[in-house]
């Protein structure tokens, strides 16, 4: 009997057995269509490249050998009756069948491999070709993973020649032979990872049982049936790419017109002219860095030039990278007035663990719908199987956009989407040997990366943004970084990274000139670097810097009653502090004397409660409004980014020198009549809490958060600047940051021996976390530069199996925990606001309610016991199932008092100071 018509590749596929040559066939068929209606024009360019102009046909026929490792008999003994059939057609093993080390695509990767060696190709192509199928589901292994058991593989009876018929039935539908590829060239690491990338998305879509049931009969399959399956179920997922080419006529971004006023309506600055130049004078994808003051514009002229380099080099979109959930949600909204003026019908995605809360984001999905993607990718639930939402699909109600397909917004898939805003998490993900990090890969190939805020990246962090540059440079994906304070090692690094990927050399030589001045742009095409500087749009201000005096420990009640005493008589006064419990205990004083001239902001508070209050504040403070008389805003380094607010005042804890200028940006930001200032405030005036300058010493919580040597070298500035006269902002911002990162000395020579030692803690510190990084990473520097992807899973990637721990692992702390607050009262549920939801929380299908819940999601400090005694003991309430975001969500169940114990802590909320955590053990 044909093996063809009796071996299946799903057991249950919308109700019915799935041949394998069917899905093989299937997934083909969506191959193609990813080429055609997906792919960005540089990911068929470089594709082409390889494949000598068969670019597409090469796509087409690795996705339809993906599963050929399921023409097995370890495979299709799965299933006891399907099984019976295939014994019964002459195909017999010998028990046992499964081991540890058996998966039907490590077979597949066996079979594959030896095919392309009978077809003659040399042994370079079959060796970065077999990964590509071996690496479907997620891990790609090394060759020693293709050593499995001959029963497995080959069985009794006729499987080899099984296998070879399904290899050439795929070949045959789609007219290929597997000699014709046998001379394709080795494409660089980075667009071998692309590629494996595509086949997985192609076989997830493939998979859908919703669009592709189940076929049992042989004479019902077809390529042409195939096809015709494949382009229905693209239409029902909503899903595309990204910009077409000629929404980006050169006549539109070039030839002497301000692309500037073009798209946002204002005349561009000579560092935006400067930044939009250099992307134009690039003769192949690169890096370009941009570094100029907070208010100069660099968002706008980062699009702009993004824009620039998708028309120059085949790009369809972009991915955004901000810092935090809280500065990715205004970002999304200027993205989207951005993407209106160039194509409005491009779906765009706000990718962060709260987007859920950001109400323009979910005006845009509410006109999509759920499709699942079967359950076969090992895609850990650990709350039971997803839930399947139906309804229909439509653009934008208001007209406004687009809403990324719901399937773009899965597990792993959501880079996929063309547009993307996000927190740069996302990017650094694609960095960790992480499964499924070649879908990611997949996603940002063909876009240009724009990251936002660079300079608050760590020595650790670092390792992985430099890690992902390197992946990006691979596949010659353009990036535009973002930064009012770079120290200079840290702009050699990225340079280096980006050089390195470019180029395919570790050791590259990078020239990098001396700074040439404030603003400044530096590109890098190959390993070669430029930089140029302009004058900044505005002139800068002296602002002066004071030290308050603290007791020794440093009791809040010391900064409270200094700004009371300062916005007495009126004002507006911002206070940051390095810690939550800080920021609670000051506002505590505060409030206590002005009332509600006080608010509070941090990370603790709910969702609802944080996004009111900072939209409260920045539309309140922002340009061109009538502000408050009097106002006092207590925050933590939530107020540091992307917190458009000009105050009269600041005060702030001691912090690493360029976030001490970050939070600078905030005092005087915007241009005012001095009548709208006080008298008292006509100076820009900084106060530094958190400091003692007789020793130094600071509270321990700001030692925790950002370590004595960076705090003692800022000190030593402070210390300057006090001495001064203050700092010229932005003139002297460039050297300020360097001397922040420096290793020469500063500050009085009594401090030289604390420093010193606070020096040589830093940099074993730094050695040691930059160490641990690097078993995370995907390939790292030292082993940067190899032929083919195999083996890219086989170290330190079994631990990285949820987006918790990869999230914790690229920000280098112990992993935290969303929650929502719940009450229980006499038995029942109800929500933070007092609505009940019933006995099992099941009254939330009302989408009113529903947002109720929601709103009440609250971060856990990383705390580490406290996140155990979470994981351990919280789960979502039972009536939760049917919602796809709360049947993942871990209830926090508080009493009437608002208040439960939680392991060693014992937690409380309250609405006006947030999640209070005490330890009481």
């Amino acid at each position: 009997m044909d093996p063809l018509g009796v071996m299946w590749g799903k057991s249950n596929a919308g109700g019915s057995m799935h041949l394998l040559i069917a899905h093989l066939l299937d997934t083909a068929a969506v191959a193609e269509l990813i080429w055609d209606r997906y792919l960005a024009p540089s990911v068929r360019d470089a594709l082409d490249r390889c494949a000598a102009g068969q670019g597409r046909a090469l796509v087409a026929l690795v996705c339809g050998l993906h599963d050929v490792g399921k023409a097995t008999p370890a495979f299709q003994v799965k299933d006891a009756d399907l099984a019976a059939v295939v014994r019964a057609a002459g195909f017999g093993w010998r028990e046992p069948m499964q081991s540890s080390r058996w998966h039907h695509s490590l077979a597949g990767g066996l079979i594959v491999r030896d095919a392309l060696r009978r077809a003659g190709w040399p042994r370079r192509n079959v060796n970065w070709v077999w990964p590509l199928v071996a690496g479907h589901h997620g891990r790609v292994p090394g060759a020693d993973k293709l050593e499995l058991p001959d029963r497995q593989v080959h069985g009794r009876g006729g499987w080899p020649a099984a296998q070879q018929a399904f290899l050439a039935r795929v070949q045959a539908e789609l007219g290929v032979d597997l000699r014709d590829f046998a001379d394709i060239q080795v494409p660089t690491q980075a667009v071998q990872l692309v590629l494996s990338g595509l086949v997985v998305m192609a076989d997830w879509v493939a998979s859908n049982d919703a669009e592709f049931c189940g076929i049992s009969r042989l004479d019902e399959v077809s390529m042409a049936a195939s096809r015709h399956r494949a382009s229905k179920a693209w239409d029902a997922l909503m899903l595309r790419g990204g910009w077409s080419a000629d929404v980006l006529d050169p006549g539109r971004t070039a030839g002497g017109r301000d692309l500037i006023r073009q798209r946002f309506g204002k005349s561009s600055r000579a560092s935006q002219r400067q930044v939009i130049e250099q992307a134009e004078r690039m003769s192949e994808p690169g890096l370009l860095i941009v570094e100029a003051p907070m208010g100069e514009g660099k968002t706008e002229a980062a699009l702009a030039a993004a824009e620039v380099l998708a028309r120059r080099f085949g790009a369809d979109g972009v991915f955004v990278g901000m810092p935090t959930q809280a500065t990715s949600d205004p970002m999304f909204g200027r993205l989207r007035r951005w993407l209106a003026a160039i194509d409005p019908d491009v779906p765009v995605a706000l990718l962060h663990g709260r987007s859920r809360f950001n109400k323009e984001w979910m005006q845009l999905r509410r006109s999509a719908r759920f499709q699942g993607v079967g359950d076969e990718f090992e895609l850990p639930e650990e709350f039971g199987p997803p839930a399947r939402l139906g309804g229909p699909t439509s653009c934008c109600p208001d007209g406004t956009g687009v809403a990324a397909a719901e399937w773009f917004l899965g597990r792993n898939r959501g880079l996929l989407a063309p547009v993307v805003v996000a927190t740069v998490d996302q990017l650094l993900h694609a960095a960790t040997r992480s499964k499924f990090v070649m879908l990611r890969h997949a996603g940002l190939a063909g876009r240009v990366v724009v990251l936002d805020e660079v300079h608050a990246h760590d020595i650790y962090m670092s390792q992985f943004l430099a890690e992902a540059l390197r992946w990006l440079a691979g596949a010659r994906v353009p990036v535009v970084m973002l930064s009012a304070t770079l120290p200079p090692a840290m702009r050699a690094a990225l340079v280096r990274a980006y050089a390195q990927g470019a180029t395919s050399v570790r050791d590259v030589e990078v020239v990098l000139a001396d700074d040439p001045g404030y603003p400044r742009v530096t590109s890098v095409v190959g390993a070669t670097a430029a930089a140029v500087s302009c004058a900044s749009w505005r002139q800068s201000i002296q602002v002066q810097v004071e030290v308050l005096a603290e007791p020794p420990d440093f009791a809040p009640e010391t900064v409270s009653n200094f700004v009371v005493d300062e916005v007495g008589d009126g004002g507006c006064a911002l206070v940051i502090c390095n810690t939550v419990a800080r920021a609670q205990a000051v506002y505590r004083e505060v409030r206590a004397v002005i009332g509600d001239d006080a608010v509070l902001l941090h990370a603790r508070l709910t969702a609802a409660t944080r996004a009111d209050r900072t939209q409260r504040l920045v539309t309140q403070l922002g340009a061109g409004v009538t502000r408050p008389t009097r106002l006092v805003i207590v925050a933590t380094q939530l107020a540091e980014q992307s917190f458009d607010v000009d105050v009269d005042l600041l005060v702030t804890d001691l912090a690493p020198i360029d976030l001490l200028l970050q939070r600078v940006g905030r005092l005087h930001r915007h241009q005012r009549d001095p009548a709208d200032r006080p008298e008292r405030m006509q100076t820009p005036r900084v106060v530094v809490s958190g400091v003692r300058l007789d020793g130094p010493s600071f509270p321990r919580g700001s030692s925790h958060v950002y370590g004595d040597h960076l705090l003692l070298r800022a000190a030593a500035l402070v210390h300057q600047a006090t001495l001064d006269g203050g700092w010229s902002v932005p003139a002297q911002v460039p050297d300020l940051v360097a001397a922040g990162y420096g290793d020469y000395s500063l500050g009085p020579d009594d401090w030289a021996s604390r420093m010193a030692t606070a020096q040589a803690n830093h940099e074993w510190s730094e050695g040691e976390r930059a160490a641990a990084a690097k078993q995370f990473l995907l390939v790292g520097e030292q082993d940067f530069g190899a032929p083919t992807l195999a083996g890219l899973h086989d170290r330190h990637s079994a631990d990285l199996d949820s987006d918790e721990k990869v999230a914790a692992v690229v920000r280098d702390g112990d992993p935290s925990i969303e929650v929502v607050l719940v009450r229980r009262e006499a038995g029942s549920y109800l929500t933070l606001a007092g609505r009940p939801i019933g006995p099992h929380g099941e009254g939330v299908t009302d989408d009113a309610v529903l947002d109720e819940v929601t709103s009440a999601t609250v971060r856990l400090p990383p705390h580490n016991d406290l996140t155990q005694a979470a994981l351990a003991t919280l789960a979502p309430l039972s009536g939760w199932a049917f919602d796809p975001w709360l049947r993942r969500t871990r209830a926090l169940v508080i009493e009437p008092e608002l208040s439960v114990a939680l392991g060693r802590y014992l937690l409380c909320y309250d609405t006006d100071l947030g999640l209070i955590v005490e330890r009481v053990s």
